[in-house]
């Protein structure tokens, strides 16, 4: 009891301090980056109708003390803020598809919707897509507003990406191990796998990450993330 009651405590002082990076971190970050951010969202706006910002419900978690004093994760819905890459209210009968296919592994289903090639593991052939919000998704500038969500507290700079609600309703029962950590911007399998891993793949990493959680690890997720994203690195680093 005693051991498990230090590794609890342990636990707890990780998030606070991972939290207190979090703010100092992304605020950090915000009064850096603003003038990008308004520039983009001005492009946004001059490039196709509708707002700025795209916001959609996700799922985050957090760690609470049960009866019996244990930690134990609760999971709320949050509003999730990215530049609009997409046409304004476009349909989400397409990824919802894709989503599908891909839990499911259904190869036929990806190899229709992706025009044959399916070796990206992303919606590659998404005509909702606009022709800056292309170069936005590409470049990762359109994350840029979920620096908001971290200085709320919805999310942390770094755990697995948070998840929307209709993939929950797809999980195998293993996968919920994954929503053992508070969800992040970026996390383990971005910057080992990107867009070549599985969907079952990136749940074996976020796990992985889940089990390993430390602040260490945190700080060499942050620093590698901007090489993953710069040299698209596709293999496990």
């Amino acid at each position: 009891m005693h051991t498990t009651a230090h590794r609890t405590s342990d636990r707890e002082r990780y998030y606070t301090v991972k939290r207190a990076i979090d703010i100092i971190v992304a605020g950090g970050l915000l009064l850096l980056l603003w003038p990008l951010m308004l520039l983009i969202a001005v492009a946004v706006k001059l490039d196709s109708p509708g707002p700025a910002l795209f916001a959609q419900d996700r799922i985050t978690v957090k760690p609470r003390r049960n009866q019996y004093g244990e930690l134990v994760w609760e999971q709320r819905i949050f509003r999730f803020y990215k530049f609009r890459s997409m046409r304004h209210k476009a349909d989400e009968s397409l990824h919802r598809a894709y989503i599908q296919a891909t839990i499911k592994n259904d190869q036929a289903e990806l190899q229709q919707l992706q025009g044959g090639d399916t070796s990206v593991k992303k919606l590659t052939r998404d005509p909702r897509i606009t022709r800056l919000g292309a170069f936005l998704r590409k470049t990762s500038l359109d994350e840029l507003p979920q620096l908001i969500n971290v200085i709320r507290g919805d999310i942390s700079l770094v755990g697995p990406r948070p998840a929307i609600a209709y993939e929950l309703e797809l999980y195998k029962p293993w996968y919920a191990q994954r929503l053992e950590a508070i969800p992040g911007i970026t996390g383990w399998w971005q910057v080992t796998r990107r867009s070549a891993a599985s969907f079952e793949e990136m749940i074996e990493l976020d796990i992985w990450y889940v089990e390993r959680q430390s602040l260490w690890l945190d700080l060499w997720i942050l620093f590698t993330t901007p090489i993953a994203v710069i040299f698209k690195r596709t293999s496990a680093g």
